[in-house]
């Protein structure tokens, strides 16, 4: 009788803990809400000593017992005063009644006298506890604006910028920390992703120029039966088709996440370059292009810039009616911001199905899926490279038919 095998142990536990160390003493740990509040405490602490020895030092003076008496008495009886109005000749019970009034303006006007400097005190020392104040906070808040200015930076499509925070180990260095490692993470996994770009790039073009060389120096032997060089005809619009989508596939994936190198480029110009290479397509279907290109400067890539107008341009051809169309090219600035509009003339397109134009492989209806029109990722780069630029693009119906295709770049 065989031996029964033993159950499998366990895995053993790791030996170091993945977690963040907590420290020995965590409630010494010198944090945000400990430090504003000793911060502030301590504030309103010498605010108030200060507030307290300056009405302990106007009250000393207003209530001096050194100080003169309101009255003098002189010749016997007699009482004169420079400050009270006393009679000359009074009873004891209308004299004492007049040095009371006397004392008690007196008090009254040492009280108001010490009102007034208080409050003038007052208004000083809040004077001085705001300007101080604001500098405080700007100290303890500077981190944070630290913080903001690498995001905008990041935001900017400069991954490799980092915090680097120093300082006492609170909720900013921690926080200032964690993006430093997220920016880590985000730059190794985009280098990846360039890197498998390229990579793509070289092994699905190789084979598809082979294939296109192979069928076109088949296609040139002379001696080919018909029905072969029909067979290679069609194989090599299959293969340039296969090629046009790489080529979209592989654009629209460096437009999604290259870091793009701006420059100063002239969106008349690039639309003007569009033009010139759509210009023999558009005369061969009948379709004329116009418009005004006005200067209208963009800091960013003029490659990915022209391939944005190249593929309005063409969509707007290839899209067409089928006799007097006409697409109409303007670049200006409108409110301070470069704009390139395009417009045609064309079939109704409904204003729910506007958002599909933008997708991927997502096309208006069966005319828009012609072999002959494209791969489908057109508006999709599009839309993708002005992302990339911080801009956006949009798209509207015209009355009649046709679109008006508007992007939108910031200087």
């Amino acid at each position: 009788m065989a031996a029964t095998p033993a159950p499998p142990q366990a895995p053993p536990k790791p030996t170091w803990d993945p977690r963040r160390p907590q420290p020995p003493f965590p409630w010494l740990r010198p944090t945000i809400r400990i430090r504003l509040t000793l911060l502030y405490g301590g504030m309103f602490l010498i605010a108030g000593i200060l507030l307290l020895s300056i009405i302990y030092l106007l009250a000393a003076q207003a209530l001096n017992p050194g100080s003169d008496l309101p009255f003098k008495v002189v010749a016997g009886s007699k009482v004169t005063s420079t400050i009270c109005k006393l009679p000359d000749q009074a009873s004891p019970d209308e004299f004492n009644n007049a040095m009371n009034e006397c004392v008690n303006q007196q008090r009254q006007d040492a009280l108001d006298n010490l009102l007034s400097r208080s409050l003038l005190a007052l208004l000083g020392l809040a004077i001085i506890a705001f300007a101080f104040g604001y500098a405080m906070a700007g100290r303890v808040l500077s981190p944070l604006g630290r913080i903001t200015r690498t995001a905008r930076a990041v935001a900017g499509s400069d991954l490799s910028r980092r915090i680097e925070l120093d300082g006492p180990d609170d909720e900013l260095k921690e926080l200032a920390d964690t993006f430093d490692d997220m920016l880590e993470r985000l730059q190794r996994a985009f280098t990846a992703q360039q890197r498998f770009v390229g990579n793509a790039s070289h092994e699905l073009r190789t084979p598809l120029a082979i294939n296109r060389t192979l069928l076109e120096v088949h296609l040139s032997d002379p001696n080919a039966p018909v029905e072969l060089q029909q067979l290679g005809k069609t194989l090599l619009a299959t293969n340039e088709r296969s090629e046009q989508l790489v080529e979209g596939l592989l654009l629209l994936a460096r437009s999604d996440n290259q870091i793009v190198e701006r420059k100063p480029v002239d969106l008349a110009e690039v639309a003007e370059q569009a033009i010139d290479q759509v210009h023999a397509e558009a005369e061969a279907k009948g379709v004329a292009i116009r418009g005004e290109q006005k200067p209208a400067v963009v800091q960013g890539n003029g490659v990915l810039l022209e391939r944005i107008a190249l593929n309005l341009v063409q969509n707007a051809v290839r899209y067409n009616v089928p006799e007097g169309g006409w697409v109409e090219v303007t670049t200006d600035v409108q409110h301070g911001q470069p704009v390139l509009v395009v417009s045609n003339t064309g079939p109704v397109v409904p204003a729910y199905e506007i958002d599909n134009l933008f997708e991927p492989f997502r096309r208006l209806r069966t005319e828009r899926t012609g072999s002959d029109k494209g791969v489908g990722l057109g508006l999709s780069i599009a839309r993708s490279v002005a992302r990339a630029h911080g801009g956006h693009i949009s798209a509207q119906p015209r009355d009649g038919g046709g679109l008006v295709m508007r992007v939108t770049l910031p200087v």
